[in-house]
């Protein structure tokens, strides 16, 4: 196995186990609002940034088309004067696991031709692509973490340990 597919194996992963959490996560859970972030936005937050970082350069991204403005924002967005994020209506299980699809797609096509010495592509990560990819499954997986932590302590519901993906 070669780092490529290591990686794709990793996203695929990551993604599988996000899936199980959006799929088992009770109507009760989805929008509860008991915790700053209801769990359809980390599921979200996680899957915005999955699909932002999958791109080559910062220019050349496109949201998802179901993309609403503001809504991968978690607290004050990053950049002065610091604002809340306007969210309002949640998105439904149906539309986060289509958004799922395009990221597992989007990696699918994206990990293979990848030159992991080149830069980041993003102006505030000045890593190369090989980090990029370890920062963008990290971050992935620490919402995953997250959603699990919350869907067992909340509901009782456990996932699976999902290993690697099938590159």
């Amino acid at each position: 196995m070669n780092a490529h597919q290591a990686i794709l194996s990793q996203y695929q992963a990551a993604l599988a186990m996000l899936r199980q959490a959006i799929e088992k996560c009770p109507t009760s859970l989805w929008s509860d609002t008991a915790a700053r972030n209801r769990y359809w936005h980390i599921a979200y937050h996680a899957l915005f940034y999955t699909h932002l970082y999958a791109h080559t350069r910062g220019e050349e991204f496109e949201p998802w088309e179901h993309h609403r403005a503001e809504y991968e924002f978690l607290g004050p967005k990053p950049w002065p004067p610091h604002d809340e994020p306007a969210i309002g209506e949640p998105y439904g299980k149906g539309e986060v696991l289509a958004f799922v699809e395009v990221c597992q797609g989007y990696i699918e096509v994206q990990v293979p031709p990848l030159d992991l010495e080149a830069s980041s592509g993003f102006s505030w990560l000045p890593v190369d692509k090989l980090e990029l990819q370890f920062y963008n499954i990290r971050h992935l997986q620490h919402h995953i973490g997250q959603l699990l932590d919350r869907l067992r302590t909340r509901a009782g519901i456990g996932v699976s340990w999902i290993s690697h993906g099938q590159s």
